[in-house]
């Protein structure tokens, strides 16, 4: 199957401020005006969203700011975005969900001011960072956490429960059929179906990818024996570009199965249990939070930078160790006084509770802790502007 192509980034122009519960509607149509999926259909309330608490505070800012990258927090900043602008009419926002890859690719360029990352910079894109941010680089700040799910189309199956052992063998071609005897033996009294089995992997440079196959490294490395990387590394199956794209081709095709973030799956495709010590976890916004609470910062990095070192064999209570941090990535210094400013104010809102909270009503996302969020504040207000 072809690949898909990434589709064009959103844009959103919001005037005078509007009531909170006229948000809900104002991003539905805007979404749906640029092919995007209404980020309140995926099973969330549709209730007002949440008030902010001086969150969004109206400012001197004005211009066009532009940003690209991870598609699983497409949903997010579309919503993050249009109640940014709300308190700040002057402020034009877009964002590019043409994946994590390449909005790294972008930001290192000067092309966007942030970069949206489901992966954390690597050693040499922070050493480029260098000659793009000047001599601190730049940093990871953590603003989105969710769970991947493994989402398969199965008529009459919502979920089965898959090992990392199997999972592996489907995405390597090694179990092709949907009633093989080892996903038999983990599913007593299913009836599974004499159907083909087709996996779906990203297309593009993805760190739904990355965190995808770390955990496979992880759980089953006799198995998977590839190096993680945000790339897919094998033939076969099908592939699409985006978190969105891979889900239509899941959609469309009995049999299929990919991995994706969970707040874009949906509701007609079923989802698979992980096993987690002796015990089988379903993807959750609150199994995510436990398993990124239980790992470990990653080791030899700036002090302001935040990534985390996902802990993917841990056993704890309630734990989903597929999960996904996702970043804005950004600069420790901004030339541009405008530009530094609005990255110092934006990723503040991004931080607080009301956008986090927005986040998990319209994409299943879990809000960072209040913990999490004070050591986003205090590398925000690292960042210096101009001759600072």
């Amino acid at each position: 199957m072809q690949a898909l192509t990434p589709r064009n980034p959103f844009r959103i122009s919001r005037g005078p401020r509007v009531a909170a519960a006229l948000v809900a509607g104002a991003l539905a149509l805007t979404l749906a005006g640029c092919g995007s999926d209404d980020p309140l259909a995926n099973g969330a309330p549709q209730a007002p969203l949440p008030e902010g608490n001086g969150s969004v505070a109206t400012s001197t800012l004005s211009g066009h700011f532009a940003g690209a990258g991870a598609s699983t927090q497409e949903n997010s900043m579309a919503a993050w975005i249009a109640t940014f602008q709300d308190g700040n009419p002057d402020v034009t926002i877009s964002y590019d969900p043409s994946g994590s890859g390449a909005g790294r690719t972008q930001f290192l360029a000067g092309g966007v001011l942030w970069a949206g990352s489901d992966a954390a910079l690597n050693e040499d894109e922070i050493q480029t960072s260098l000659g793009r941010c000047g001599p601190e680089g730049a940093i990871d700040l953590p603003v989105y956490i969710s769970a991947i799910a493994v989402a398969f189309n199965l008529d009459g199956i919502d979920t089965l429960n898959l090992n990392a052992e199997n999972i592996a063998k489907i995405f390597t071609g090694q179990i092709t059929n949907w009633n093989d005897p080892a996903i038999a033996a983990d599913n007593p009294g299913v009836d599974l179906p004499n159907l083909a089995i087709t996996p779906v992997h990203r297309s593009d440079s993805s760190g739904t990818t990355l965190n995808f196959v770390d955990y496979l490294y992880a759980k089953a490395p006799s198995i998977w024996t590839w190096t993680p990387a945000g790339t897919w590394p094998t033939e076969g199956g099908a592939s699409a570009a985006g978190t969105t794209g891979v889900v239509n081709v899941v959609n469309q095709t009995a049999g299929a199965i990919t991995y994706a973030d969970l707040g874009a799956v949906g509701a007609n495709l079923g989802v698979a249990a992980i096993q987690v010590g002796d015990t089988w976890q379903v993807p959750t916004a609150e199994g995510a939070a436990i398993a990124i609470e239980v790992s470990p910062s990653r080791p030899g990095r700036h002090e302001h930078d935040m990534s985390v070192d996902i802990d993917r064999l841990t056993e704890a209570d309630g734990a989903y160790p597929l999960v996904l941090v996702s970043y804005v990535v950004v600069c420790l210094h901004y030339e541009n006084e405008m530009e530094g400013n609005f990255i110092r104010e934006f990723v503040t809102f991004l931080a607080s509770d009301q956008a986090q909270q927005l986040s998990a009503q319209v994409a299943d996302s879990a809000p960072i802790t209040p913990t999490l969020r004070d050591q986003v504040l205090e590398s925000v207000n690292a960042i210096t502007v101009g001759n600072n």
